[in-house]
């Protein structure tokens, strides 16, 4: 399992992804979830991946290989068009994926894969996608700005109370970490490093990245302060009061 998230504000985007997989307790690994295509003045393409490792593996190294020689190994997600386009193109990439395993006999449900896809291809907005394992997908808007992969149900209350578009991208960050900190002290399928990454509308170019170790000062102070802040609210709600009985 894994837990990633893609938010969109009014200044851009914003992507965080956790680095673990596992095949049961003792079979537990770190592989990053985060990928990036970037042409500086042209595009920025940021995808966040959970689901099948063997899958999401195989949709990356297919789109990758497409960018090197795009005259035999077309289209590449550097000749699109639009985001949306770009969608549409790694929609497909995963549905082939998938349809192999079907075909080679083995059960495809099993095989399965989401994916977060944003960023911005000059001549259009920052767009935001959420990718299925059919190769369908939706759109984000301003009653659904951000999109949730893996382990969500733990870190989705949290994003849900506090998100403002307005906020900066340290903000952003601070509120993500609430998030993943919640998710990982509920799941032990999601765990450290982070990896984070901005995009800032019309730039055209890659913004702050940052991986968030297991023992990062910033990430220490608001695991604990948020597990004091909870407690805190707790105390400061009025007491409930047991009616007498007659």
């Amino acid at each position: 399992m894994t837990y990633c998230v893609g938010l969109k504000l009014d200044r851009g985007l914003v992507f965080m992804s956790d680095t673990r997989t596992n095949a049961g307790v003792d079979n537990i690994s770190t592989f990053k979830k985060m990928y990036t295509w970037a042409k500086t003045g042209d595009r920025v393409i940021t995808l966040l991946s959970a689901g099948n490792l063997a899958t999401t593996q195989a949709v990356i190294s297919i789109l990758n290989e497409r960018t090197k020689t795009p005259s035999e190994r077309s289209p590449s997600i550097y000749d699109m068009p639009s985001m949306f386009q770009t969608a549409r193109l790694v929609g497909d990439t995963i549905r082939h994926v998938i349809e192999e395993v079907d075909s080679g006999g083995q059960r495809a449900d099993s095989f399965g894969a989401s994916i977060i896809l944003g960023g911005q291809i000059k001549g259009g907005d920052p767009r935001l996608f959420l990718i299925y394992p059919e190769g369908n997908f939706i759109e984000s808007t301003p009653d659904t700005p951000f999109f949730q992969i893996g382990e969500h149900k733990y870190g989705k209350p949290i994003i849900v109370r506090s998100y403002d578009p307005a906020m900066t991208f340290e903000e952003a960050t601070k509120l993500l970490l609430v998030s993943f900190d919640s998710t990982l002290k509920s799941n032990l399928s999601v765990g450290l490093p982070l990896d984070l990454q901005f995009y800032e509308s019309d730039s055209f170019k890659l913004g702050f990245e940052k991986r968030i170790e297991r023992h990062d000062p910033y990430y220490e102070i608001i695991s604990e302060g948020w597990s004091q802040a909870l407690k805190l609210a707790l105390q400061s709600l009025p007491p409930f009061e047991i009616e007498p009985k007659d």
